[in-house]
């Protein structure tokens, strides 16, 4: 994938590593207290899950019908927001359910796929692998609005997982270890991440892409992992 260079360009240092289960397929994110929030993909393998960040234990789980892929998640108003692939439909679930696996409170449908999602203070911010990010309302689910994403002139597609971080949407790109910093407003690429070089090559041999971003607003921490990850990684941005 070629990029214009008329953007800042961004590595990383790697600041911590923590356990991360090599068996989950990663589609979205969460940090929350010492803990994360995970939905998994593949039909038959998908899950929502807590698990605590340090020992890679899983708290709470909730396994979903082998007919749904699992894709991105949110937490919006203690309550979690989980995308499906290509069924149309995503989950609400109640974040403080008491018991070890997560109550299911609602269902909502959209007319795309489902790939990433996020939000800000007004919206949930969803992907569908294309170069849209659509802007919806975190009552009803309704799209309010859409934007384009471009690196200058040229689109930027394969829009995966998303977390908004200060005032910015970042993108994993699908099939690629680059991460896309993209202003909520104009759709316009503002940065790259450059995420190459995170597992050893023989880590990499027994993994997927990366996918996979978390942010921890209270401490300034940023994570990344990938599916089928060994660990995850808390990084700094250089």
């Amino acid at each position: 994938m070629t990029f214009f260079n008329s953007v800042p360009r961004y590595s990383y240092n790697i600041i911590n590593t923590y356990p991360h289960d090599a068996g989950a397929f990663t589609q979205g994110l969460i940090y929350e207290a010492d803990s994360y929030y995970e939905s998994t993909g593949g039909y038959g393998e998908s899950s929502l899950r807590k698990v605590d960040l340090k020992t890679g234990k899983i708290k709470k789980l909730f396994k979903l019908d082998d007919n749904y892929f699992g894709e991105g998640i949110t937490l919006y108003d203690n309550k979690i927001f989980q995308l499906t692939w290509k069924s149309n439909v995503g989950f609400i679930y109640d974040k403080d359910s008491l018991i070890d696996r997560f109550k299911l409170v609602n269902k909502f449908y959209y007319n795309t796929e489902g790939w990433g999602i996020t939000h800000n203070d007004e919206h949930l911010i969803m992907s569908d692998g294309t170069d849209m990010i659509y802007f919806l309302n975190p009552i009803n689910l309704k799209k309010i609005y859409s934007i384009k994403v471009r690196d200058g002139f040229r689109s930027v597609t394969k829009l995966n997982e998303l977390e908004f971080i200060q005032g910015e949407i970042y993108a994993n790109i699908w099939r690629s270890n680059k991460i896309a910093r993209i202003s909520p407003h104009t759709g316009k690429v503002t940065g790259w991440i450059d995420l190459k070089g995170l597992l050893s090559p023989k880590e990499y041999k027994n993994s997927g892409l990366l996918n996979g971003i978390m942010y921890d607003r209270q401490n300034n921490r940023m994570f990344v992992t990938g599916k089928l990850w060994p660990k995850i990684f808390e990084i700094k941005l250089v």
